[in-house]
């Protein structure tokens, strides 16, 4: 829909029926809380949203008659008629929401090449890291080109992009790698699965790198020597794209289980930001590097189409100090943590 004619819609509906937005707003928020957590009930449904159960009954008995919920014993399902409401509202919901206009001052504030903002806080709303994974899905879709090289890193909101990623219809000689190594327990959000993921729905080739973090400078001169390895890196150091997820350091520290001594110096030192093995300060400097395989800070400014992805209020310093690394990067990031780097800087 034209911007202009969004505009005039809204500018309208705010004169005659103001309260036409609000309830818009709300039967909205419904649709992707049930197509988040379906099957559902309403009692959940209310205290998810902290709305009383009789307005969600109301609500819920209007959506249903409108054939864009359906009813069941185990709880309430969206319709595919629900789900392309939902995509049919996002333009106008982040129109309404003045988010067009928030992009501009984030892009402006941090340097980057261009904002993309989802509505909500991932901090408190869980599905809105889902829309983030989609909403990043839906842009890559755009930059992938034929026989493009993409790199992905771990972490829960990688998988989601993986997950929301729609299946291409032909192969069109698109490699995915994982962008660093890392084996751990959480298997699911390890890079080399994500990679594998990723590469199936695009229907395109994928390699792995299995090599853990924080390994010896000897084990990882020895490993630099397989050929398969040295094939890898040189792959890593050639791709057109990079998506990544971006974490805040005191957690992805605890995460990779580094010992306590080591998380207090990094803290002391400033740290406030990880990203591909590196822990960064407030301005970007390198405060702490995993002794890992796979891409250097170097390649990362070099790579012409980097994507970059969190969310939450929790982290706008660490996309603060990452966003000041390269230029070129494109942010994906949820209302939270766009008002909060707005707010605090």
């Amino acid at each position: 829909m034209d911007e202009n004619v969004i505009d005039d819609i809204l500018k309208l509906q705010q004169k005659v029926i103001p309260e036409m937005l609000e309830i818009l707003e709300k039967r909205y928020n419904i649709l992707r809380q049930v197509n988040y957590h379906q099957p559902v009930g309403r009692r959940t449904l209310s205290d998810i949203m902290g709305i009383g159960e009789r307005i969600i009954r109301n609500e819920v008995n209007i959506l249903k008659e409108q054939e864009l919920l359906e009813i069941k014993t185990v709880g309430m399902n969206i319709t595919e008629d629900g789900k392309k409401i939902i995509e049919q509202l996002n333009e106008f919901i982040h129109k309404m929401r003045g988010l067009t206009g928030i992009e501009k001052r984030l892009q402006e504030k941090l340097g980057v090449k261009k904002v993309i903002i989802v509505p909500g806080d991932s901090d408190n709303e869980e599905y809105v890291l889902k829309d983030a994974g989609k909403t990043t899905a839906n842009y890559m879709k755009h930059l992938i080109q034929d026989k493009s090289i993409i790199g992905i890193t771990g972490g829960t909101t990688m998988a989601k992009v993986a997950q929301e990623m729609p299946s291409a219809k032909k192969d069109k000689g698109i490699l995915v790698l994982p962008a660093r190594g890392g084996i751990g327990k959480n298997v699911e959000i390890q890079a080399n699965n994500i990679a594998a993921q990723l590469a199936q729905r695009l229907k395109g080739n994928y390699k792995l790198l299995h090599v853990p973090d924080n390994i010896s400078k000897e084990a990882l001169k020895t490993l630099m020597k397989i050929e398969e390895i040295k094939e890898l890196i040189t792959s890593i150091k050639n791709m057109d794209i990079l998506i990544f997820g971006m974490g805040r350091a005191d957690e992805m520290a605890k995460r990779r289980k580094l010992p306590a001594d080591v998380i207090s110096e990094l803290m002391n030192n400033g740290a406030v930001a990880e990203a591909f093995g590196y822990y960064f300060d407030k301005k970007g400097n390198i405060v702490r590097t995993s002794k890992t395989v796979g891409i250097s800070l170097d390649d990362f400014k070099n790579i012409h189409t980097v994507v970059g992805v969190a969310c939450g209020g929790k982290k706008a310093e660490a996309i603060m100090a990452i966003s000041s690394l390269n230029s070129n990067m494109i942010l994906v990031t949820d209302e939270g943590a766009a008002m909060s780097i707005l707010k605090n800087s």
